[in-house]
């Protein structure tokens, strides 16, 4: 910036900094080149880590906890320790400790996980032959939000703005069928969720797949997809098979990533002035997904290594109590 005639205020003010430091830095870089860039040694005693401190630091981590919050920050663990903030981000960072970081997980209490998880995952990795495979699930009570004021836009060096309050409009439902062979998807907005709205699903997918097909369905343990109304739907139609997925077990349906990114590049930041601009709006992404991002699903892990992974998890509870 200097070298373009920028002034030292001029410079100070687009970098954020003030005149002394914009003068500090052209000079040393006059007088010394790039080599004047560098950081220069600092005055008093290196900081050191000892072991005794390094141990210290870990065990503090690991199995205690601060009195004035939930978990450890790098401050708290530096007044605890008797260190210097340096110290306890060296540590961590040695031992891969995150203590701000923090993970959801359920493991599930199916009587019959693993019969259920052999038999979905073989679904994914060796589909039946002359059948469809389709991952089902329905995305309940989206809704229909309005900001209060109009939202300013992006430009160069200002980000997006809305505001904070919304209106509400509504809600829709959304049943979708994910194609694991082709990753389209089959989508039906419905203003409910009943086993009426589900049937009516099944009759769009049975309608839109090749008759000469079966159809494979993966989906949830709802209420809604085991009604008697249900049942005899799928009694007249032999080609329809339900294979259910264990309770608590979302991850192994492979429509739920088409869910997220659903709501990650369409619905978050969309603002709808009523349920029919919704509805639009999924229809249009339905559409522009089938015809620029549909990709085959492909699964990796093969049923064992789930049921042994779920299993040590399982240790792992135990041990913790």
């Amino acid at each position: 910036m200097s070298s373009e005639g920028l002034s030292a205020a001029a410079v100070g003010k687009q970098l954020d900094c003030s005149r002394r430091t914009v003068y500090k830095w052209r000079e040393r870089f006059a007088a010394e080149g790039p080599d004047g860039l560098r950081d220069r040694p600092r005055p008093g005693q290196p900081t050191r880590l000892t072991p005794t401190l390094t141990e210290r630091i870990l065990h503090l981590t690991t199995q205690r906890i601060p009195k004035e919050a939930t978990h450890w920050s790098i401050r708290l663990m530096a007044k605890y320790a008797q260190a210097t903030q340096w110290q306890v981000r060296q540590v961590w960072a040695v031992a891969d400790l995150r203590p701000h970081r923090l993970k959801s997980f359920k493991i599930s209490n199916d009587p019959h996980f693993a019969e259920k998880v052999v038999d979905v995952v073989g679904l994914y990795l060796s589909p039946p032959d002359n059948a469809v495979v389709l991952s089902v699930d329905e995305k309940t009570q989206i809704q229909a939000l309005d900001r209060t004021q109009p939202s300013l836009p992006l430009r160069p060096g200002q980000i997006e703005r809305r505001t904070h309050d919304y209106k509400r409009h509504g809600t829709a439902s959304l049943y979708a069928a994910f194609d694991i062979a082709t990753g389209k998807v089959h989508g039906r907005i419905t203003q409910r969720h009943r086993a009426k709205e589900f049937i009516a699903f099944l009759r769009q997918i049975d309608r839109s797949v090749n008759p000469g097909q079966d159809l494979h369905l993966i989906l949830d343990n709802s209420s809604t997809h085991k009604t008697k109304e249900v049942q005899r739907f799928l009694a007249r139609r032999p080609r329809i098979k339900l294979h259910f997925t264990p309770t608590s077990a979302s991850w192994l349906n492979a429509v739920e990533s088409w869910f997220s990114k659903l709501e990650r590049r369409s619905l978050r930041r969309g603002t709808f002035t009523s349920v029919q601009v919704l509805r639009q709006e999924i229809r249009r992404f339905i559409e522009a997904h089938n015809a620029e991002a549909a990709k085959p699903f492909t699964w990796i892990k093969s049923a064992k290594v789930i049921l042994d992974a779920v299993e040590r998890a399982r240790n792992a509870g135990c041990i913790a109590n």
